[in-house]
């Protein structure tokens, strides 16, 4: 197992200038250390030496909630799809996190903490053609408190999709389930 670079990164809770299109081309093609230290300059090296040497390669995402994991995903999708002059350069950071509403609907909870934390992790995987262009994505996720479906901590809650269902009962596609408001289904949601 080999380590490569480790880059730490705090979200600054704005939009600043530096992911746009002039700074991905800045960082294609130069080598690590050249420039300063940056989520492009670790996309960077993870292309080069997929090409280099045609192996597969990871990148780890890790952080607290709202450490700005999802941002930092998107923008290094964002630079394969536009370094790899991917066909598929229709922004496919946007395709691949689509369903990311529906994935926190099922698996972010109010913690204490927070009140939209997820609960769960996820595996995307890119796929590349020999010319190393995108050709598809696959993202997997992994419910990591599988608890909180029967037990909550005091002042927490159930996961956000049990009360959107309590709140859509009324809705004439949802009638047949026999949904009641969350305060009343006490056994799954405390």
């Amino acid at each position: 197992l080999v380590v490569g670079i480790i880059l730490v990164a705090i979200n600054p809770y704005k939009q600043l200038p530096i992911y746009g299109d002039a700074i991905i081309h800045a960082y294609s093609g130069q080598n690590m250390g050249d420039m300063d230290p940056h989520i492009f300059a670790v996309a960077e090296e993870a292309y080069k030496q997929m090409a280099r040497n045609n192996k597969n390669q990871s990148v780890i995402v890790s952080g607290e909630s709202g450490a700005g994991k999802t941002v930092s995903a998107r923008y290094t999708m964002r630079y394969f799809a536009t370094v790899s002059k991917s066909s598929s350069n229709a922004h496919v950071e946007d395709k691949v996190l689509a369903s990311n509403p529906i994935t926190e609907a099922v698996g972010n909870a109010k913690t204490t903490r927070n009140d939209n934390s997820s609960r769960f992790g996820k595996y995307t995987e890119i796929s590349f053609d020999q010319c190393y262009q995108i050709i598809g994505a696959n993202m997997r996720t992994y419910l990591l408190e599988k608890s909180r479906v029967v037990f909550q901590s005091e002042n927490e809650r159930n996961y956000h999709i049990f009360y959107q269902l309590c709140a859509s009962a009324v809705q004439p596609e949802f009638k047949h389930l026999k949904l009641g408001r969350s305060q009343e289904n006490n056994l799954l949601f405390i």
